[in-house]
């Protein structure tokens, strides 16, 4: 079932907790002329904890083209080089960042409910802030309320969470690639921050791969998710303070981590072409052979790869055709001979526009 994706944009003007019977957590959004809902999951239909990563300063390249944007619903190309989200193809985030945390318990801070509405209420607070839901859409409802907030007709998005590397026997017919849900939050200079700042909330049920397939983003063999296992709270001053937080970890099949990206020399100075440089560090303590591995741009231009990296050896690589470091911000990406990611980076145009100085990763 194809989704019909795309991204909302909006003033948040109420919103309603997760409940045990009800777990989502539910945003009254509007733009000049539109009432919206927006459904955020906070808990799975096995009521298992989702995996989340909340990131209070997102840089990434595609913020400029958000901002953009005016209000209202926004469908989105499922494709690259777009606004389209991909959590796997777009390197949004850092997977090891994503942690397990309980939708509903008692207590002030320590939910998945109240991480959301933490920001939610301060941008409702905020009379330039903006809410940027990613999902399917839905309605309008005709003659139909809304279930929460009763306006007519009813309408909205949902599915805010990671869109693909579903189980074939567990909405598998959701799988796609650059479909993924998300929720972005922006606060503009001078609306109560010093800087413009983005915060981003991402979101993915523990039950979905990590690797998936290139076209139809269904889970690829050997990429299976390995679930999230407990770890002690940090000590008082730490960022994690929930008992029953947990962490994911790739399977022992899995590539990820093993050759990084670290820094990018994106604008060289003079002509970029033949003096783009990306640097490679082998992470783990065997040889590893690059033959048949590739690197890519944000429009999946792809270059290959060879040689080998010893342990803890590092490799600049020059950047040939088709491959492209826009000065306008974009991604690097990172595949091993199988064509499972190893890593991915994102920079943005701010970060691209001094000569000659390498970003570091």
């Amino acid at each position: 079932m194809a989704l019909k994706y795309g991204v909302l944009v909006g003033r948040p003007i109420a919103r309603k907790l997760g409940q045990l019977n009800s777990p989502h957590y539910q945003i009254h959004i509007v733009d000049q002329t539109t009432d919206y809902r927006i459904a955020i999951n906070v808990r799975s239909q096995d009521n298992s904890d989702l995996m989340y990563f909340l990131n209070e300063d997102f840089k990434h390249h595609i913020t400029e083209e958000l901002a953009k944007l005016p209000p209202g619903f926004h469908a989105l190309e499922r494709a690259p080089g777009g606004l389209a989200l991909d959590f796997i193809r777009g390197n949004l985030f850092d997977r090891d960042q994503m942690r397990a945390l309980p939708a509903v318990i008692p207590g002030p801070d320590n939910d998945l409910d109240d991480e959301i509405d933490k920001y939610v209420q301060r941008a409702m607070g905020d009379e330039t802030a903006l809410v940027y839901a990613f999902g399917d859409r839905w309605g309008p409802e005709e003659n139909k309320k809304d279930a929460y907030f009763g306006f007519l007709p009813g309408n909205g998005i949902h599915d805010i969470h990671m869109n693909q590397g579903n189980p074939p026997n567990n909405h598998a017919q959701d799988n796609g690639v650059y479909q993924d849900g998300a929720l972005l939050l922006h606060f503009p200079q001078g609306s109560g921050v010093a800087v413009e700042r983005w915060i981003a909330i991402f979101l993915k049920f523990q039950t979905q791969a990590w690797h998936t397939d290139d076209t139809t983003g269904n889970v690829l063999e050997g990429g299976e998710e390995k679930p999230a296992v407990p770890h002690e709270p940090e000590l008082p001053g730490g960022t994690t303070n929930v008992p029953d937080a947990g962490t994911s970890q790739p399977g022992p099949h899995e590539p990820d981590g093993q050759v990084r990206i670290i820094s990018a020399l994106v604008n060289p100075v003079g002509a970029d072409q033949g003096l783009e440089k990306i640097t490679l560090l082998n992470a783990i303590n065997t040889v590893i052979d690059l033959t048949g591995w590739r690197l890519g741009d944000k429009n999946k231009n792809w270059m290959p790869l060879n040689g080998a990296l010893a342990p803890g050896e590092t490799k600049q690589v020059a950047v040939v055709d088709p491959v492209q470091l826009s000065n306008k911000g974009g991604i690097i990406t990172l595949l091993n001979a199988n064509g499972l990611k190893v890593d991915g980076v994102s920079y943005t145009s701010a970060q691209a526009q001094d000569e000659g100085v390498s970003i570091v990763f």
